[in-house]
């Protein structure tokens, strides 16, 4: 299986996601990586899975990475199955009515990311899923990165 993982990050732990999810996808064929700003519609030529993966930041994905799928063509996407990630702190954890109330209302960068590539007319591979840091610079929480490799495992499966 030929996959291609676009990722975004700002402190390290979305590229450390990636590229434990890229580690996993090796195993079952052949895996780029790329920025969203380097990642063209020519590096989804033979794609079967793409991964688009980004912190999240104020509610959302990051610039690059939403407009890395904005550029896509309508039916870019036809025949790929697609999966989402992004990277988040915990609400849960911090004591803050406000962030949470936030959360609650806009949520996280992973879901809109599915939904953008699902437009493009990629079929999805999995559900959007987020991934912990510790702190709004990381680090990741222990076993997140355990827990994105099943996550790809998964991935591969189906």
């Amino acid at each position: 299986m030929k996959s291609l993982v676009v990722y975004d990050s700002v402190f390290g732990n979305t590229e450390e996601v990636a590229r434990a999810v890229a580690g996993v996808l090796a195993t079952g064929g052949e895996v780029a990586m790329k920025r969203p700003e380097e990642a063209s519609a020519a590096d989804l030529e033979g794609v079967e899975l793409l991964v688009v993966a980004s912190p999240t930041r104020a509610f959302r994905a990051t610039p690059a990475t939403i407009s890395f799928i904005k550029q896509l063509a309508p039916d870019a996407l036809h025949r790929v199955r697609v999966a989402a990630f992004d990277t988040r702190i915990d609400v849960e954890k911090i004591d803050k009515r406000f962030l949470s109330f936030m959360v609650k209302t806009f949520g996280y960068a992973a879901g809109p990311i599915a939904k953008a590539l699902q437009k493009k007319g990629g079929s999805p591979a999995a559900e959007p899923a987020g991934f912990l840091v510790g702190d709004k610079e990381g680090p990741l929480v222990d076993g997140e990165r355990e827990r994105a490799e099943e996550w790809a495992r998964a991935l591969i499966e189906g």
